[in-house]
């Protein structure tokens, strides 16, 4: 379906891409299930050190992300993770490749409560709907374990694609695989630094999706909930 007015001052997407982590998934906290595999492999920690050996791990997956474009890469990436998360915790860890393992079994992830209704709708109405994420191939996995895989046209990874948000290139890339021009696009994350302003410099309208605060009558940049893309303010 082509977007079009469905009502006075409501606009309708022909395409709408969405972030990954925050916006529709995110982390279940890992640390009590590391915390729980690490005591049971012989290797007690507090899960305040497990905490925060968790926190630099993460600082270290994000600005490594983009070697984990494929299986070997994966594995190499996840490899040094442990090793980060070893370093944390001092001489009594398991070898990088079983911590590796248990740190990878520790992360788990869930749907935001709206998502799902969300991407059934946009189906029903037509809308083409696409990934567009700064996250290693292992996405694909997570989204097919989730259920929600089949809803997507296509699905942009950073790490596979090479270039990252907030870059226009990846959301270009997303455009000319769903056939769809920036003008008829919106794209909705949770970041302002990278969803909003990778959005504007790709020429798409962004939306920030915060389910924290009220909105405000006229902005047409924030949604409360991924139910409403398929009712949009139109921009002025």
């Amino acid at each position: 379906m082509a977007e079009s007015p469905t009502a006075r001052g409501v606009w309708t997407p022909g395409a709408v891409l969405l972030d990954a982590m925050g916006t529709i998934l995110r982390m279940v906290p890992p640390a009590p299930e590391l915390h729980r595999r690490l005591r049971d492999a012989g290797h007690a920690h507090t899960r305040e050190a497990v905490e925060a050996a968790l926190r630099r791990e993460i600082v270290y997956y994000r600005a490594n992300h983009m070697r984990g474009g494929d299986a070997r890469g994966l594995r190499d990436l996840r490899l040094d993770c442990a090793r980060v998360v070893g370093a944390a915790l001092g001489d009594d860890v398991p070898p990088p490749a079983q911590l590796a393992e248990l740190l990878v079994g520790s992360i788990r992830f869930e749907l935001m409560p709206d998502t799902r209704p969300a991407l059934v709708e946009l189906e029903r109405a037509g809308v083409r709907a696409a990934v567009v994420s700064n996250w290693d191939i292992s996405l694909m996995d997570v989204l097919d374990e989730l259920g929600i895989a089949g809803y997507f046209h296509t699905v942009c990874i950073s790490a596979v694609m090479g270039v990252a948000k907030p870059d226009p290139m990846i959301f270009h890339a997303a455009l000319r695989r769903l056939g769809v021009t920036a003008d008829r696009a919106v794209h909705c994350g949770d970041d302002p630094a990278i969803d909003v302003r990778g959005a504007l410099a790709a020429g798409i309208r962004p939306l920030l999706v915060d389910r924290s605060r009220p909105l405000v009558e006229g902005d047409h940049l924030r949604i409360r909930s991924l139910a409403q893309l398929t009712s949009l303010e139109e921009a002025p």
